[in-house]
């Protein structure tokens, strides 16, 4: 069996979630058998081992493995259409990319909207955050918080660039996946005190404060997702194990 290809590009998961997925079509994989250890796909790849963890995720969400806690990674015994799977793919952005691409926009936009925003865009953006504190609907008052800022700024391209964002966090089935699993009404509480500090510091004016607040914000977004992928070799095994129980749950 030949081994698999370095991956040096951007957009990892997705480099790793093909090559895997070329392998169980070329049935160098057969259903029911395990895949490698997240070490050995690590050791392969030349990658680190939340790449192989993002990587997995997408390929339990397209079909191609399932996870049984506590023993492994799987190939799928079902069969499916993997075209329709994978033009579903190509719409998926990761976690990791999304927010790198939300770290270089957002906080100038909070910066600008320091500068530019008017008295009603102002209200808009506290009402927002206001809103987002003991909601049961927090990721709509998270979105509206950020576009608000995005109006706020006083540049349309800006905008349609923070509402494009949007649109990938919401349809990404991993990041609804993770959230699923990880995003505690504490995580919320969390944001919602952090975008009560962003939303103070654009109504103050303060345009460095609104950058360094907002930049904070997804930083600590970041580190969140960091800390539950976890550096345990069998915390992937159980965080998707939980996953995929939650993808079942009725509802979900």
């Amino acid at each position: 069996m030949s081994s698999f290809h370095p991956v040096s590009v951007t957009r990892l998961y997705r480099m790793i979630a093909d090559q895997i997925a070329c392998r169980i079509r070329a049935e160098d994989f057969r259903p029911g058998e395990r895949l490698p250890s997240e070490r050995e796909l690590a050791e392969q790849l030349q990658v680190s081992r939340p790449s192989i963890r993002e990587a997995l995720i997408a390929l339990e969400i397209e079909g191609y493995v399932e996870v049984r806690v506590g023993t492994g990674v799987f190939v799928t015994q079902r069969r499916m259409d993997r075209t329709a799977g994978l033009e579903c793919a190509v719409s998926e952005v990761g976690p990791f990319d999304l927010l790198a691409a939300r770290l270089l926009v957002e906080p100038e936009c909070a910066a600008l909207a320091a500068r530019h925003a008017t008295q009603t865009q102002l209200a808009a953006i506290d009402l927002a955050a206001r809103n987002l504190h003991g909601s049961v609907t927090p990721r709509a008052h998270d979105r509206a918080f950020h576009l608000a800022i995005a109006e706020g700024c006083g540049n349309p391209a800006l905008v349609s660039t923070v509402m494009h964002l949007m649109q990938l966090r919401d349809s990404s089935n991993v990041l609804k996946r993770l959230e699923q699993h990880f995003v505690t009404n504490q995580v919320w509480q969390q944001a919602a005190d952090e975008h009560e500090l962003i939303s103070r510091a654009i109504r103050t004016g303060d345009e460095q404060a609104a950058r360094h607040v907002a930049r904070l914000h997804l930083t600590d977004i970041q580190d969140r997702l960091h800390r539950d992928f976890g550096s345990d070799p069998m915390q992937m095994e159980r965080s998707l194990g939980a996953v995929a129980i939650a993808g079942q749950m009725p509802g979900r």
